[in-house]
């Protein structure tokens, strides 16, 4: 299998390049300069765009770019740079070379000058185009969130907030001050947003992205320069998972300046403090952007204190004009103080009431991530990125399954992870002709390793963050290693049939092989609390497996400003090491268990490049085959027990929609000072699980899906000022397959009712100053989006009440 799928890459290789030799000599010479309007000086590093992104050129030390063998017709030129602003320009080829001098205005230019000029920066969602950065997205759903076009809370990372633009997302909110991200969608669970393949800067910063795919780390928002996020056909290109790529691309280095610092002190509600500072220039041939992050908190609830410290910096040496090699450095630690969760009726009692005092969970995260990027010519492009992480997480605490106990001063239960791995991804970026259209194909191999070690046993009698084990060669009770290899070739190829119509079909080949060693165990203790016995079984797990993926992609454009698009791709997740032992008195795991495959469908039609309206209506179905999940049971002895296996074949099929105007500038032309951006998104999802052999879940709802999520907004904005409302609303959803309603003593199942929220913001922009202002959750809606089933409960985790944040900005 992996002869015949290495083969079949070498002849598609083989045969793009041979098709390369003869591109068509029909058409005509585009080309120019480029330069700064402000200094009237060449640029470089300029990328162009010729028709929707079917053929790409980028500028030398002198400015000037070319594009060769153009036919006839009209066609969009694109131009587009860090630090400028974008710039677009219909060009007509009729049979002549034609010359253009194009004029970039720089971003630092006042307001004014902005809403006359470029409308379409009042906009902050926008799509990939279908070739960028690498990679290939012509027909997939994409979607890319600009922070900085953003009027909200960036402070505290709240997710509803940056991601309320990006269709039928569900966002688990029991985090005021964002340090973890975790969201889901289309059914598949939010949790440390283990369902998405999370990259930063293109490389992973999960624990593990096949065995542990967590995310304890998420990159201030502050630092971040856009979200790209792929739906599920990103599988071919960003691995297997089934809910797509979620990429954070922090800010790029001012080329222009030595030296910019940004300074941002925010203070807020419930003792919150978050100081940013960054700081970028270009000197010579050397690029850096860096910033420090210093983060604290009391929290809304008692108990649920933290300290956060977030580092990072990326340096770029430009070798020449076609070669970059960078590196990324990343560090991140934090401490909290878990509150606990609470039963159905502690909640409706006091949401707000903690009876945990002595839970704790610390996270020190750290990343490095080498880059390298060349440029043969306009028409083919390197790419490498050798990344590393070292990291541990460590949980602390008293957790019975009754959440209303009073905590008796025993030992607490201790769990540490341990996680180092390192990987490699190399892509190769081709654009070639087949007669007079031209073809873009993409190459890519990755190299992943992983070893992670989990412990679990008791902990100290104290109260604080103390993560040492107590008497560890008796009380350790789990205790495991987890090498793992993983190997990925894939390939996609855009083929152009016309000006309007495209397909992409794409291939995966995938290699897994995943061990666990270790022993497992149990204390038995009398009434009195005395240890009777200390078992212990000793295990080893292998397992290797290969496969491959496909998925096709089409996109058809009738006019220029509208895109209709469709793509089909198998998807697959494998187990996890919490899948495969974990230690938790309440939960039993099926030891048959067995990964999950399926496939999912996405058809739509969405604006295309236009200055003040953005729109995206789609349907999707997704098959999920072998979906992992819990179900609720009763044990021998009449216990509450949950069972977490194969639960079957869950079906989710919906609708998502969006759209982004500026309401404003459609009414009121005349008056460029002003703008109104209204969205609105809503997702309508049915699901089911159509087959099960466990009782009670066939015809079930699957959990995690909210038959309504609506997210809308308005921003409002006067020359300098915006201020802007949010409106979220999620009907009830349940947690477990079997759709139980009550959580009852336990509170880790049963249904999570619906709730209505509401953010306002506000932000005013003077010389270098900016203030800003922010109220979250302004009815002070009672309300939780969470039945955590250990860390940090168990039990429901009460979201935040109404708070109070001022940010003030200084850039020197």
């Amino acid at each position: 299998m992996k002869s015949k799928v290495f083969n079949c890459l070498l002849l598609c290789l083989l045969a793009t390049c041979t098709l390369a030799q003869s591109p068509s000599q029909t058409g005509v010479l585009v080309g120019g300069v480029v330069i700064s309007k402000n200094s009237n000086t060449p640029l470089s590093g300029c990328t162009l765009y010729l028709g929707n992104g079917q053929r790409t050129a980028s500028t030398k030390t002198e400015g000037e770019f070319r594009f060769v063998d153009i036919p006839n017709g009209t066609y969009d030129l694109h131009v587009t740079h860090p630090d400028f602003k974008a710039y677009k320009q219909t060009v007509k080829v009729q049979g002549q070379p034609i010359q253009l001098r194009i004029e970039l205005m720089t971003r630092d230019e006042n307001l004014d000058e902005v809403l006359v000029k470029e409308k379409q920066g009042e906009l902050s969602f926008t799509r990939m185009r279908g070739v960028e950065s690498m990679g290939i997205y012509e027909g997939k759903k994409t979607e890319v969130i600009l922070p900085e076009k953003l009027t909200a809370n960036l402070a505290t990372n709240n997710a509803r907030q940056v991601f309320a633009r990006v269709a039928g997302l569900n966002i688990w909110e029991n985090d005021g001050a964002g340090l973890q991200l975790s969201i889901g969608g289309r059914g598949l669970d939010p949790n440390r947003t283990s369902n998405f393949n999370v990259r930063q800067n293109g490389y992973d910063i999960s624990a593990d992205a096949l065995g542990y795919p967590e995310s304890y780390y998420t990159p201030p928002i502050e630092a971040v320069g856009k979200i790209q996020i792929v739906r599920g056909a990103a599988s071919l290109q960003y691995g297997t998972q089934f809910g797509g790529l979620l990429n954070f691309v922090m800010k790029k280095p001012v080329q222009d300046r030595k030296l910019e610092l940004t300074v941002r002190q925010t203070g807020g509600s419930f003792g919150f403090y978050n100081g940013f500072v960054s700081a970028s220039g270009t000197v010579g041939k050397v690029s850096y952007y860096s910033f420090a992050q210093y983060k604290r908190g009391d929290g809304w609830r008692p108990n649920s204190g933290f300290n956060n410290l977030n580092l990072f910096a990326d340096v770029d040496y430009k070798i020449s004009e076609n070669t970059t090699i960078g590196i990324d450095v990343t560090h991140m630690d934090y401490l909290a103080q878990q509150p606990g969760g609470l039963s159905d009726a502690m909640f409706r009692q006091d949401p707000r009431q903690s009876n945990r005092e002595r839970n704790w969970f610390e996270v020190d995260w750290n990343m490095m991530a080498l880059h390298f990027d060349h440029k043969f010519n306009a028409f083919n492009e390197f790419n490498l990125r050798v990344f590393g992480l070292a990291a541990h997480r460590y949980s602390l605490g008293f957790r019975p399954n009754r959440v209303a106990t009073v905590d008796d001063n025993s030992e607490r239960d201790l769990i540490k992870g341990e996680f180092t791995n390192w990987g490699a991804e190399a892509r190769y970026l081709k654009r070639y002709f087949v007669g007079p259209a031209q073809s873009v194909l993409l190459i890519g191999a990755r190299y992943y390793s992983g070893y992670n070690h989990s412990m679990q046993g008791l902990g100290s009698t104290g109260k604080g963050a103390d993560f040492t084990f107590v008497e560890p060669d008796r009380f350790i009770t789990y205790d495991y290693s987890f090498p793992n290899k993983n190997v990925s070739l894939f390939l996609e190829n855009i083929f152009y049939l016309n000006d309007k119509l495209s397909l992409t079909p794409g291939l995966r080949y995938e290699y897994i092989h995943t061990t666990a060693n270790g022993y497992y165990g149990s204390i038995s203790r009398d009434l009195a609390g005395n240890i009777i016995t200390i078992q212990r079984t000793d295990e080893s797990r292998t397992n290797g497996r290969q496969f491959l993926l496909g998925g096709l992609g089409v996109s058809y454009k009738p006019v220029p400003y509208v895109d209709v698009y469709a793509n089909a791709s198998q998807n697959y997740r494998s187990i996890t090491f919490s899948d495969m032992r974990i230690a938790n008195p309440s939960q039993v795991i099926d030891p048959n268990m067995k990964d999950e495959k399926g496939h999912s469908v996405d058809v739509g039609i969405r604006s295309h490049q236009t200055q003040f309206l953005n729109f995206d209506l789609s349907a999707f179905y997704l098959n999920y085959n072998n979906r992992i999940g819990e179900v609720q049971f009763y044990d021998e002895s009449n216990r509450v027990m949950r069972k977490r296996g194969n639960i079957g074949q869950a079906v989710i099929m919906g609708v998502e929609s969006y759209v982004e105007g500026d309401v404003l500038h459609y009414f009121l032309p005349q008056k460029p000072e002003l703008s109104g951006v209204l969205f609105t998104n809503l997702a309508l999802i049915q699901s089911e699980y159509r087959n099960s052999e466990m009782v009670g879940v066939a015809g079930k709802q699957v959990e995690f899906v909210p038959k309504v999520n609506l997210k809308s907004g308005l921003r409002i904005g006067y020359r300098s000022l915006k201020a802007s409302l949010q409106y979220t609303h999620l009907s009830d959803q349940f947690t477990e397959a079997t759709n139980a309603v009550d959580g009852g003593v336990a509170g880790v199942v049963g249904v999570i009712p619906a709730y209505t929220i509401m953010d306002a913001s506000a932000s005013y922009d003077f010389k270098r100053f900016r203030l800003e202002g922010s109220v979250n959750n302004l009815a002070n809606t009672m309300y939780f989006t969470r039945r955590a089933t250990g860390y940090p409960g168990p039990g429901i985790l009460p979201s935040d009440g109404r708070g109070y944040y001022l940010t003030l900005q200084v850039k020197l």
